[in-house]
């Protein structure tokens, strides 16, 4: 929501100025400007952008539009965390071994669908209780294997901003280029009348405005967006590291999910009163649900 009140923002004051300077709006509405500097930058990234990398850039910048994990979210995950580490605690790890083949039908993790809905979390969490189940490997090489993990993913995140920032790096010079096709047909009409020529000058100034008004106003900011909430989401799934590493080491559930909570920015993490009581209530109905079982 705040992505659009932004372009509103942008778009209104920017136009708004040029109105109070005296500028008449029609003279902006260039529709073959549009379509050089929009056309040039769509082709030119799909001449340097994979396909897989097209189509999560679409996705991200519908996520831009969509509300980020809050504190209620991370607390629905350190609840669910507490339950899985309690069970742990209770009949030991082999008793994860039936949540973890399939999320969506665990009795634990079937409770939190938002968590459920993040498939990348599910997997790294499922792939490395496997791995703890196997056994045999230390806590060091444990969060080694989950690092690399972790940063293979925002790697791959991070790609789509990355080419939507390479886009709008080229806005401006495409502009350019709409602008001297511009003077190419004002040179045309040279001998025409002054009118004429300072209406093809105007359509291509506009060009170069464009160009330079989409990279600043527009995509640049929006790729910084899609680039934010990918570190978001890596604050996500580091919680699920630290305190599935931290119950591994032999902490009890109380204390490994504390370790989760800590490394959370401050305006998302829980405090540890609202941890400790949803904590509480997610284990007695952890509890519950394997005894009506």
């Amino acid at each position: 929501m705040f992505v659009i009140v932004g372009f509103v923002v942008v778009l209104g004051c920017v136009l708004g100025g040029f109105v109070m300077a005296g500028g008449p709006i029609p003279v902006l509405i260039q529709p073959a400007e549009l379509v050089i500097i929009g056309g040039a930058a769509l082709g030119s990234t799909v001449i340097s952008t994979p396909m897989p990398v097209l189509k999560a850039m679409g996705a991200q910048i519908g996520g831009t539009l969509k509300a980020r994990p809050g504190k209620a979210e991370y607390l629905e995950l350190l609840g669910m965390l507490y339950s899985l580490f309690k069970l742990t605690q209770q009949s030991g790890v082999m008793a994860l071994e039936s949540h973890v083949e399939d999320a969506s039908k665990s009795p634990i993790m079937a409770k939190y669908p938002k968590f459920l809905a993040n498939h990348h979390a599910v997997h790294f969490l499922t792939d490395s209780i496997k791995v703890i189940i196997l056994g045999g490997i230390a806590p060091h090489d444990l969060e080694a294997l989950m690092d690399e993990d972790l940063d293979v993913h925002h790697h791959e995140e991070l790609k789509p901003s990355q080419a939507l920032t390479t886009m709008g790096d080229a806005l401006p010079g495409l502009g350019i280029v709409a602008a001297v096709l511009g003077i190419v047909v004002t040179m045309q009409s040279i001998g025409g009348p002054v009118e004429e020529i300072g209406h093809h000058v105007a359509a291509a100034l506009v060009g170069t405005f464009l160009g330079i008004l989409m990279c600043y106003g527009f995509v640049g900011p929006l790729a910084k967006n899609m680039e934010h909430g990918v570190n978001d989401g890596g604050h996500y799934m580091v919680c699920i590291k630290t305190g599935l590493l931290a119950v591994y080491k032999g902490f009890p559930p109380a204390i490994a999910v504390e370790f989760a909570r800590r490394v959370l920015p401050g305006e998302v993490r829980p405090t540890f009163e609202e941890t400790e009581k949803y904590c509480k209530q997610a284990g007695a109905n952890a509890q519950a649900a394997a005894a009506a079982a």
